[in-house]
């Protein structure tokens, strides 16, 4: 499958046809702290029913998919339409795979990536 990833800032008029192959690649932030990696990333309107993650092949995999709203009415304009979300990492072999938590509050996900204990800081107490 030839899947179209685009640039969130970019507007692009798509049929109904092309809508499920596009894909908007979310804007993410990443933060390291001595414990894990946190990402943060923006998926506007995805619940948490419409959040896919998985780890393949060392990659870390997150999609998210926004449906379309439920609203009585006839629509005069619309701007706001089902979006597909994804973004891939390449995992570094100190995460551990098996610890990775997430979240989805106000349009944000949040994955957590534990640090495994090997490359945690330590200190070292004097006898």
């Amino acid at each position: 499958m030839n899947n179209l990833v685009v640039n969130p800032h970019q507007r692009q008029e798509v049929t109904q046809q092309q809508s499920q192959e596009l894909y908007m690649a979310p804007l993410v932030d990443v933060q390291s702290t001595p414990e894990s990696v946190v990402l943060r990333a923006e998926m506007a309107g995805v619940s948490k029913g419409g959040v896919e993650i998985s780890v393949e092949d060392g990659n870390l995999i997150l999609v998210g998919h926004r449906q379309a709203l439920n609203v009585s009415g006839d629509p005069i304009y619309l701007e706001r339409r089902p979006v597909h979300y994804r973004r891939i990492y390449e995992l570094d072999p100190s995460i551990d795979t098996d610890k990775i938590t997430a979240r989805v509050e106000d349009g944000i996900l949040t994955v957590t990536l534990p640090k495994s204990e090997k490359v945690k800081p330590k200190q070292i107490t004097l006898e």
